[in-house]
């Protein structure tokens, strides 16, 4: 398999047991339709990109979770990506093992009209007036370090927007010393890990 990047092997081999399988299989499926696929690390998790971001995967506590970035726009003849709260996050639902997954052949019919819809330059549109190109957020070490830590909060920061996740980060990097600097991921992870915004008490 070409273009690995090492850090999802490690990813990979510190999942827990039940996911390990699950993660190589929709490792190998994407190389397979996609020999050209560069792997980077984005968020924490294993990202794919091809002629832009591509796809991604997550493992949790309990169950993994994979992700079109595009797929609204990927023809669904499967009814297998439409949004769904109680599902997971991205497509395919709970992915609790491979028996989860959708046949191989459909798994790669959907990475090759993904891949097709790169090739073609369409982007994403959400029906609202363009705004300005959002900066990928420079997220604190610490911060990263805590979400690994704490599955239940990496998962809500992974489900959060944009803005929620500036709105964190904002608070953090503006802490004036260590000790308040530490404070302040500690109660972030707590926070996230029930699920809450930053600005949660301010919310009706």
């Amino acid at each position: 398999m070409k273009n690995k990047d090492p850090r999802i092997d490690e990813y990979i081999a510190t999942s827990a047991p039940f996911a390990q399988p699950v993660l190589n299989h929709l490792r190998k499926l994407i190389h397979q339709a996609c020999p050209a696929v560069e792997e980077k690390m984005k968020w924490s998790f294993p990202h794919f990109d091809y002629k832009g971001v591509f796809c991604s995967m997550a493992s949790f506590k309990e169950h993994c979770a994979f992700n079109f970035w595009k797929a609204k726009l990927i023809p669904d003849p499967h009814n297998l990506l439409k949004e769904n709260s109680m599902r997971a996050m991205g497509q395919f639902g709970k992915i609790k093992s491979l028996n989860d997954l959708p046949d191989d052949k459909i798994i790669l019919q959907y990475l090759i009209e993904a891949m097709k819809l790169n090739e073609s330059g369409i982007k994403v549109t959400s029906g609202r007036p363009p705004e300005k190109e959002k900066k990928e957020l420079k997220v604190p070490e610490e911060l990263i370090r805590g979400l690994q830590k704490n599955k239940k909060a990496l998962e809500t920061f992974e489900k959060f927007t944009y803005s929620h996740k500036k709105e964190y980060v904002q608070w953090i990097a503006e802490a004036k010393t260590d000790v308040t600097r530490k404070k302040r991921v500690e109660t972030a992870i707590e926070w996230m890990a029930e699920g809450k915004g930053r600005n949660w008490k301010y919310q009706r």
